[in-house]
């Protein structure tokens, strides 16, 4: 059993796995498409992925504003997930991401990519950012239960 991150973009969606635990995240690829809206070969290759590493859960990074409203970026993000359970039959959870590309762009910046280098990877690391803070709360949540 793995769970699947998915950072959502206007022309990329960078996926991240996790491992059989629960505990850590991976970034394993950027998806490229030419248009927003042409989405068919990114949800095959995404349904592709969930085969090949047994996922039961999909995470997509949910771009809530800072005031936390919802805007278009939202909405647009609202309807793939909607996509992603029709066409994989899997609980499709949205994650708040506030922050998590600057993140991404940050740790990659100091860990010495270039701007251009960064740009290849930056959808990845942000998948694996949101991944990993929904797994962290997976882990304090069992971990809550089992002190109370």
């Amino acid at each position: 059993m793995r769970i699947m991150g998915l950072d959502y973009g206007s022309v990329t969606v960078g996926v991240a796995i996790s491992d059989p635990l629960l505990l850590t995240a991976q970034g394993i690829e950027v998806i490229h498409r030419k248009q927003e809206n042409k989405l068919r070969r990114t949800l095959a290759r995404i349904e592709e992925l969930v085969r090949e590493y047994d996922v039961n859960k999909i995470v997509v990074g949910y771009p809530k504003n800072m005031n936390n409203t919802t805007g278009d970026r939202a909405v647009k993000t609202e309807e793939f997930a909607d996509m992603l359970r029709r066409r994989t039959n899997l609980e499709v959870v949205l994650w708040d991401e506030r922050l998590t590309t600057v993140a991404a762009h940050r740790v990659l910046s100091e860990g010495g990519l270039s701007s251009g280098k960064r740009e290849l990877v930056v959808d990845k690391t942000a998948a694996v950012f949101i991944l990993q803070g929904y797994l962290d709360n997976l882990y304090n949540e069992r971990n809550k239960v089992t002190e109370e």
